[in-house]
């Protein structure tokens, strides 16, 4: 991107609640939490709230798909730079973690732990490998959109040789 030039990017997506049990909302128990979830071209995501606010567990929740935003986009920001410094990794991932504190007003996210594992060529520079961390963390749109702190824990693993 040149400096100084400012980009825009939209993205669509389409929620439709599917909770409906005929009566809609009279009552807070008397309906379902579940919605579809739709980026046109995409598969459909079946949502719900989490089980813990009378959600569907079998169905993807906010708080899961922001954990999964996060966890990705740092994935996609690590790969690239690693591909622009000569580090090749030959597998990588992520047990993400977040952490959401709730009240009696409502709640939010307090703190999202990264844990990837990735896995580089024995050619590359493992030190290297570790200090990208930093840089994809900057580098990654949704940490630089959110307001609690996203810490990584990264593990390099040097292939066999």
């Amino acid at each position: 991107m040149t400096e100084g030039i400012l980009h825009q990017h939209r993205y669509r997506v389409d929620v439709d609640w599917t909770g409906n049990r005929g009566t809609g909302t009279q009552s807070y128990r008397g309906y379902e939490r579940s919605h579809d979830i739709r980026v046109p071209g995409k598969p459909v995501l079946a949502g719900s709230s989490d089980a813990a606010f009378r959600g569907d567990a079998s169905r993807h929740n906010p708080e899961d798909l922001l954990v999964a935003a996060l966890s990705s986009c740092h994935m996609l920001s690590y790969l690239h730079l690693a591909a622009t410094s000569k580090v090749v990794v030959t597998a990588y991932s992520d047990i993400a973690e977040g952490m959401m504190e709730t009240d009696a007003g409502g709640g939010r996210f307090v703190e999202v732990v990264l844990r990837p594992t990735v896995t580089i060529s024995t050619t590359s520079d493992a030190a290297k490998a570790e200090a990208l961390h930093a840089e994809a963390h900057h580098a990654c749109f949704i940490a630089n959109s959110v307001n609690f702190p996203v810490h990584c824990e990264p593990r390099i693993v040097v292939e066999p040789a």
